[in-house]
């Protein structure tokens, strides 16, 4: 697999691995007696190769960006009413939490502000798309079989069909967040995509119609989810739900304002544009 890309703000350094585009079945499998009706009819999605976070982005990352001068930024600009400690369950290394969609997309304004002159101006830093974020959940396409296939070995969960080893949820997380990393990573070299918190993916959220359209379509290529809608899809479970919400496949959605101490998110580093617009930096 290709170096890690590693990136240093206001002294901390974060980690963006590798993820080599494929074509993989997106969605619950047939026969999937766990699986709920939205996550159904499984589809064909082709990917494009990106970079993902190792881990959820941690409170230290957060308090890092959120508290970094830009230069030229004025006094009113919205990135300045982030809060540098939001979250519920406190610690440098537990994933920050009780954030909403609309301060991701702050956030993610002012990172590309500080790394604009560190990269190609066509890269920039973004929330996953939702096929995106199953895609690199089950293990991108270092685990998938030969021929088209669900990846991840088939595992229900990120890395293994036993959650224990792999996630944070209601049965053995003692009703909190845990620090990143400490459970076993899936195949691409990815911790916490199941459990511990749900991440927030840049898609509209929709229900099975988006998934129906999909599957008419054939192979779709690097989705990005409905055009227009109310909610924003958050992915892989957290502390707080059933072993069920912790699948690969799993999908939910809440309005972009919605800020709770399950809701987290993890980095994307786009390697081109993928026709996604490049948004705009401070």
């Amino acid at each position: 697999m290709p170096d890690p890309h590693k990136e240093t703000i206001n002294g901390h350094e974060f980690s963006m691995l590798h993820v080599a585009g494929a074509t993989f079945r997106m969605g619950s499998p047939e026969g999937d007696g766990d699986g709920y009706n939205i996550e159904k009819p499984p589809h064909a999605v082709t990917v494009s190769s990106f970079y993902i976070g190792q881990f959820l982005v941690t409170q230290a990352l957060w308090r890092a960006v959120v508290l970094a001068p830009v230069a030229g930024v004025a006094s009113n600009h919205p990135v300045h009413s982030l809060e540098p400690s939001p979250s519920r369950f406190p610690g440098d290394d537990r994933p920050v939490e009780s954030i909403s969609w609309d301060e991701v997309q702050l956030f993610l304004q002012k990172l590309n502000a500080l790394t604009k002159g560190t990269r190609p101006k066509d890269h920039h830093y973004y929330l996953p798309t939702e096929a995106e974020w199953e895609y690199a959940a089950r293990g991108g396409c270092y685990s998938l079989p030969t021929g088209e296939g669900w990846g991840g070995a088939g595992y229900q969960y990120a890395g293994s069909d036993r959650l224990k080893d792999v996630g944070w949820y209601d049965e053995n997380s003692g009703s909190e967040t845990k620090p990143v990393g400490l459970k076993y990573p899936n195949q691409l070299g990815l911790y916490d995509m199941s459990g511990n918190v749900w991440e927030w993916c840049e898609d509209w959220y929709s229900r099975s119609e988006y998934y129906e359209a999909c599957k008419k379509m054939g192979t779709v290529i690097d989705p990005t989810g409905p055009e227009q809608g109310s909610l924003r899809v958050y992915r892989g479970g957290g502390w707080l739900g059933y072993a069920r919400h912790c699948r690969a496949a799993n999908r939910d959605g809440g309005g972009p304002g919605r800020r709770g101490a399950y809701l987290g998110f993890r980095l994307a580093l786009a390697l081109q544009s993928v026709g996604r617009p490049i948004p705009a930096f401070l």
